[in-house]
């Protein structure tokens, strides 16, 4: 018979034992808390909230009205659940040097920033880890090897198909507007600038219209004065269509003529002086020329469809709980 010492230290230890599972789960609304579960896995509060800011795009999800956040929510939550259960069906099939393909993965990332601290900073931005990124990588190159070797070989296109979609879309996708190959200098403005600032922009860039009217090279005179991204190309935007520019800028250059130089122009980034180098008429891209884009857009809608059905049919078979 157990001693009652014996029976209390025992208690004990079970009351202790029972903390300590208690400490170790995260609070409900704790980043690495559950979710849900997939087959066992968990999906975190982290992760769904990284997902939900993804789809929202910018701002925080949480000021978004109730019913609009309900809805990222559970988009995000479908999104999570579908890719973990490509994962795990990706899982039993063969991936090649994973381990490599991940750490080369990652130093690809890291080569789009200047120093460790910059993608530290990156990460931290959008509540990431370098583990979670690893990861992230790993997910993304096991569901990519699934694709791969289940779908993409089934995922045919045929030249029918092709022309079909090209006279049923040539119009829409395919037929160009008027179209204008154009250059500008801006000087800047910026924003919440008091009235004072204005004035001197709007001064100089009256200075810079009279300095190319006058006969100065456009290009020239772009390089030094303009403060926008394009100076070192001496203002050239390239071809632009209508719709691709802000209204007050598009009214302008497309009522110039070509070689015409506008007088100033004012919208949100400032004052602009523009230039049409040259004006292109509507035009049809030929059959030829967008037929491979063509047919990896086919292909790829008809893998999301696979894919689609897939994930349902993956959904039928899982142990999916709600936390």
């Amino acid at each position: 018979m157990l001693s009652m010492n014996k029976i209390t230290r025992s208690a004990a230890a079970v009351s202790l034992l029972a903390l300590a599972a208690c400490a170790a789960e995260p609070a409900k609304n704790s980043p690495q808390a559950a979710v849900e579960k997939v087959n066992g896995t968990v999906i975190t509060r982290a992760e769904l909230d990284r997902t939900i800011k993804a789809l929202v795009g910018s701002g925080d999800p949480r000021q978004l009205p109730p019913d609009q956040f309900k809805k990222a929510t559970e988009a995000a939550l479908n999104q999570l659940t579908a890719a973990e259960l490509l994962y795990q069906a990706g899982m039993k099939l063969e991936v090649k040097d994973l381990d490599k393909q991940v750490t080369a993965r990652i130093v690809q990332s890291k080569y789009q920033y200047p120093s460790q601290a910059d993608f530290d900073k990156a990460l931290k931005s959008v509540d990431m880890t370098q583990k979670d990124l690893e990861e992230a990588a790993r997910k993304d190159i096991v569901i990519n090897n699934l694709i791969a070797q289940r779908f993409a070989g089934k995922a045919e296109v045929t030249e029918p198909e092709v022309k079909k979609f090209y006279e049923e879309n040539k119009l829409k996708q395919f037929t160009q507007g008027d179209r204008i190959k154009v250059s500008h200098i801006l000087i800047g403005v910026a924003k919440g600038a008091n009235a004072e600032a204005k004035k001197q922009a709007r001064e100089k860039a009256l200075a810079v219209l009279k300095r190319v009217k006058g006969g100065e090279p456009f290009a020239e005179v772009a390089k030094k004065e303009s403060t926008s991204p394009t100076k070192d190309q001496g203002g050239s935007l390239g071809i632009i269509g209508k719709g691709q520019t802000m209204p007050p800028f598009e009214k302008a250059a497309f009522a110039l003529k070509a070689g015409e130089i506008s007088d100033v122009v004012e919208t949100q980034l400032g004052f602009h002086v523009i230039k049409v180098e040259q004006k292109l008429p509507p035009a049809t891209e030929r059959y030829e020329d967008v037929k491979n884009q063509i047919a990896g857009n086919l292909k790829r809608e008809k893998i999301r469809l696979m894919l689609a059905a897939y994930v349902e049919e993956l959904r039928g078979k899982a142990k999916i709980e709600k936390v």
